[in-house]
């Protein structure tokens, strides 16, 4: 999986590297979709300047594809036709996700100069290696089996530009086969960041001022089971509490809530530190479509997951995935996953019309007309924003601890978006939450913080 306006559907979203900070002369990079391309896309803007990629004054595009929806891909083929008109004498250089799944696609864009895969990315000898202009479509990939790949390093970053808190990849790929994703096949096979390694990072990032750290991954809770002892994600998240103890704040990216350990609930359960936000990998609230997107858990394990949570957390929030209009989904299937928002007390909703991606079984099975999805993906949103305005008016009145993200912005520990009339870009500044707009919070800082600045 990344702040955003509202939170739905970021990942459809480009993410332009910010100014400020560190940059490489004569790179930019376009990133799309999750959390862990937006921490790879200054991994490759390193390794690329590293290998002197744009070096010699002609201007380097790098554009980080994201697969998880026709849509995305989509988008992403759009931003490299404006990126050449834009820059017709800049190096166009495609990877990511969808470059990794649909490299010939993006060849024959006469666009673009070269595509590179997920793993070849991180590599400053793949940015040395790369063909000149003009060579054939075929030429132009540097694309090998991802499938290959059994191991993931922990790239160490000093800082995100422009972002005032910090992200952790602790793990990459994934071993599950879900119908209608095509992840795996851009990611290749789940591979962990060794425990050591992460902590590492974690420090080195707080030890460079950030307050927040976000651990990342594509499945996060299946981290540890390729690593000696297979230690489980609980296992990891309780050894950066213990061994940075300047950390103020971690969060967690995305998880698979059928997956999560008992040390991982303890910990979000019993450290403040972690923050009371969750995103959850649910796609649907009905069982005969789980099990026709091959998920590993039922309704009841949601609901049951987010009110064990609740109980030891009371001011834990949930945001989840869900896809609207699955292939030979009926109305009674659908009106089960609206449910879901209500029995699991869901506030951060990205909901996703289903978008059949060729190559995956879904694709394959019976599909609902596109007016249905559609109006289902609508039906779903209003929903959600309902439940985001009920949440953000039980917020008013109440002690926040806002995390500044731009001047007058931030987000509050349970990531919600808040205005805020003081504190610069990384800063937490403790605040009364006196209103709401519809879509955020409106946030004044208490005087004792005013002072403590």
């Amino acid at each position: 999986m990344v702040g955003h306006a509202r939170p739905r559907d970021r990942r459809l979203c480009p993410r332009r590297s910010p100014r400020g900070g560190p940059r490489v002369s004569g790179v930019e990079v376009i990133s799309f979709g999750c959390r862990l391309n937006t921490y790879e896309a200054e991994v490759m803007k390193r390794e690329a300047g590293e290998a002197g990629l744009g070096s010699d004054g002609r201007k380097a595009i790098l554009v980080n594809t994201c697969a998880v929806t026709a849509e995305a891909v989509r988008q992403a083929r759009q931003a490299v036709r404006r990126a050449r008109r834009d820059n017709p004498d800049a190096r166009i250089v495609v990877t990511g996700c969808a470059a990794q799944t649909e490299s010939a696609r993006f060849a024959d864009m006469t666009e673009v100069d070269a595509v590179i895969g997920n793993e070849e990315k991180l590599s400053a000898a793949s940015y040395r290696a790369l063909p000149d202009f003009g060579v054939a479509a075929a030429e132009k990939i540097r694309v090998n089996d991802i499938m290959s790949v059994r191991e993931t390093a922990g790239h160490m970053v000093d800082a995100i530009e422009g972002r005032a808190r910090a992200i952790v990849q602790v793990q990459n790929g994934c071993d599950h086969r879900c119908t209608f994703c095509i992840i795996p096949y851009g990611r290749g096979n789940s591979r962990s960041v060794p425990m050591g390694a992460a902590v590492t990072q974690v420090k080195r990032l707080v030890d460079n001022g950030y307050a927040e750290v976000v651990l990342s991954g594509v499945d996060m809770t299946s981290w540890g089971a390729d690593l000696p002892g297979a230690p489980r994600l609980g296992t990891l998240v309780q050894s950066i509490l213990r061994h940075v103890p300047d950390l103020q704040r971690l969060r967690l990216s995305s998880i698979d809530s059928v997956e999560a350990d008992e040390a991982l609930v303890e910990a979000i359960g019993g450290d403040r530190r972690v923050m009371p936000h969750l995103h959850l990998s649910l796609q649907a609230g009905d069982d005969m479509i789980l099990k026709r997107m091959k998920r590993r858990h039922l309704r009841d394990d949601s609901i049951r997951f987010c009110a064990e949570l609740r109980q030891k957390r009371p001011d834990i929030v949930f945001g989840a995935d869900i896809i609207a209009g699955f292939p030979t989904e009926t109305e009674a299937m659908f009106e089960n996953s609206l449910g879901l928002v209500a029995d699991c007390g869901l506030t951060h909703l990205h909901v996703f019309p289903f978008s059949p991606r060729e190559g995956t079984p879904a694709a394959r099975m019976p599909q609902l007309p596109k007016p249905v999805v559609k109006e289902r993906a609508a039906r779903l949103r209003a929903l959600g924003d309902a439940a985001y305005r009920a949440h953000l008016g039980r917020a008013v009145g109440q002690r926040r601890a806002v995390l500044v993200e731009r001047e007058g912005l931030g987000r509050t520990e349970d990531f919600t978006l808040a205005e805020i009339d003081t504190g610069l870009p990384g800063e937490i500044v403790d605040a009364i939450i006196h209103g709401e707009t519809g879509e955020r919070l409106l946030a004044t800082s208490l005087p004792a913080a005013r002072a403590a600045a």
